[in-house]
């Protein structure tokens, strides 16, 4: 886990989707102090499309344990 984890934002928005969704945001210390208190959409648009900042294959094993545990979970009720 990084060290600087502060805390995990949940959004459940409301939109035109027929199902609930949520949004799961980690948030960190390393965050400007501007904006680590407020929603996250309020970052700047360069930060949605930097790739930097974009996911990639080093996010693999973690996307691929949310979903075993989501399948699990749906198997289990």
């Amino acid at each position: 886990m990084d060290a600087s984890f502060r805390r995990a934002n949940l959004e459940i928005l409301g939109n035109t989707d027929g199902f609930l969704h949520a949004h799961v945001w980690p948030r960190f210390e390393w965050e400007p102090t501007d904006l680590v208190r407020r929603p996250v959409w309020l970052y700047p648009r360069d930060r949605w499309t930097d790739k930097q900042y974009a996911l990639g294959p080093q996010h693999d094993p973690l996307r691929t344990a949310i979903g075993d545990e989501l399948d699990r979970l749906r198997s289990a009720n």
